[in-house]
């Protein structure tokens, strides 16, 4: 068949791929001059598994209204009139209990440990570099009610299949000896040694070789105007640079994902929600982490990429703004010099925010539509590059009529169609 992939990120870069090896025509599109100009260039970096505990849960709502109004609270809402966040909101609280945030995780964690796999079977193929680490990622703890909570996480999150493990405060040490420098109490934590870290830019722009090499079209500088459809099935793609048509037709557009199936009929329950990342020059330092490491108190995470620390964070609903208030830019600066004081140049540092689509159950949307050749691959959140590679090959599998390595059951658009969610 010839497939249109509608976004050249790492979800659609990746799904390119995979359609590629099982025997498609491929035609990516895109708005940008090149792949990964969007949320994937420079995220947190991180291949993080042990991140995948949903957002929904019983403790978030109490979380979010002592946040109400504060500038630097790590989840701020921004309120206004906004129909759209009001939708997902009202969804994203029935998910606010233990029993939906313990199937939400297993959906989670069921995608990243698959993907996690793929791509180092990826990396090992192809033999691409990235700027990748695979000394695993350190959660740190500043506080006893943390560690309880990673630690309940943890226990959880074991039984689901990933291996990870608690640890005491000189054993974060050890893991990582940069926290010696740290101003930040850490009392504990846990480690997950087989999640990774690297530049998921350099991996998108990298793949895109292969996948140009392997045939595949890659349309740039081209906005997506609409769908055209016709007798239940999708015909063609508007764009600005005219209409491309094609047996199948994937969405990988991150957060804008739902402006462009709306149109269509189909409610895609995803909100755009902002982070910002920072990218610190370590040349001539010798304090920056090597291991990828997560603090939760601030939600936070650092990852190492060749000589930039890379630290990203904070999450803020704010529509489809992409502006960046200086007070979290520079919360973001001062935790991140606080706990890795000598990490690197003060004077050379680069921002960055990029809009990441949240699902209500912190769950990807993987599946078909009510239209027989329209599919969807959107809604990762915060872990889109963890789970890119394992839902581009579980799509691409489902778009070639073949059954994937992993169950898609609950990560379906109908699950948002159910009265209880």
């Amino acid at each position: 068949m010839h497939v249109v992939v509608m976004g050249a990120g790492v979800i659609g870069t990746t799904a390119a791929w995979y359609l590629l090896q099982n025997g498609h025509q491929v035609t990516v599109i895109d708005r940008q001059h090149a792949s990964a100009q969007e949320t994937s260039f420079a995220n947190g970096g991180q291949i993080s598994a042990c991140h995948a505990t949903p957002w929904a849960n019983a403790n978030t709502p109490k979380q979010i209204i002592k946040w109400l109004g504060r500038e630097e609270a790590p989840l701020l809402v921004r309120m206004r009139f906004d129909p759209q966040l009001f939708a997902w909101g009202l969804r994203f609280l029935r998910n606010c209990t233990d029993a939906r945030a313990k199937i939400n995780l297993e959906k989670a964690l069921r995608v990243a440990l698959y993907s996690r796999e793929c791509l180092r079977t990826l990396r090992d193929d192809l033999g691409l570099d990235y700027d990748h680490s695979e000394r695993g990622i350190l959660h740190i703890c500043r506080d006893a009610h943390e560690m309880a909570s990673v630690a309940t996480a943890t226990e959880q999150m074991q039984h689901f299949g990933l291996n990870r493990k608690t640890v005491t405060a000189d054993e974060c040490y050890e893991i990582e000896p940069a926290l010696r420098q740290s101003n930040a109490p850490i009392v504990g934590g846990s480690y997950t040694p087989d999640d990774e870290s690297g530049d998921a830019r350099k991996f998108t722009e990298l793949l895109t070789e292969h996948c140009i090499a392997r045939g595949a079209a890659f349309k740039f500088n081209t906005a997506i105007k609409a769908l055209k459809k016709d007798n239940g099935k999708i015909v063609s793609a508007q764009t600005d640079q005219g209409e491309i048509a094609a047996d199948a037709f994937l969405v990988c557009l991150g957060s804008y994902s739902p402006l462009l199936v709306k149109p269509l009929g189909i409610d895609l329950p995803i909100y755009p929600c902002k982070g910002y990342s920072i990218s610190i020059d370590t040349t001539g330092y010798n304090g920056a982490p090597k291991t990828a490491l997560i603090d939760d108190s601030v939600k936070m995470v650092y990852s190492r990429l060749g000589q930039q620390l890379r630290v990203a964070g904070t999450a803020e609903l704010d529509g489809y703004n992409l502006r960046m208030s200086p007070k979290r830019k520079q919360l973001i600066v001062d935790k991140a010099l606080e706990l890795f004081p000598n990490s690197g140049d003060k004077s050379k540092i680069a921002f960055w925010s990029g809009l990441r689509p949240v699902t209500p159950d912190s769950a990807p949307i993987l599946g078909g539509t009510k239209y027989g050749n329209l599919f969807v691959n959107t809604g990762h959140g915060t872990l889109g590059w963890t789970m890119s590679c394992g839902s581009a090959k579980a799509i691409a599998d489902l778009i070639s009529n073949q059954e994937p390595d992993i169950p898609l059951t609950g990560l379906g658009i109908e699950r948002f169609n159910r009265t209880v969610l």
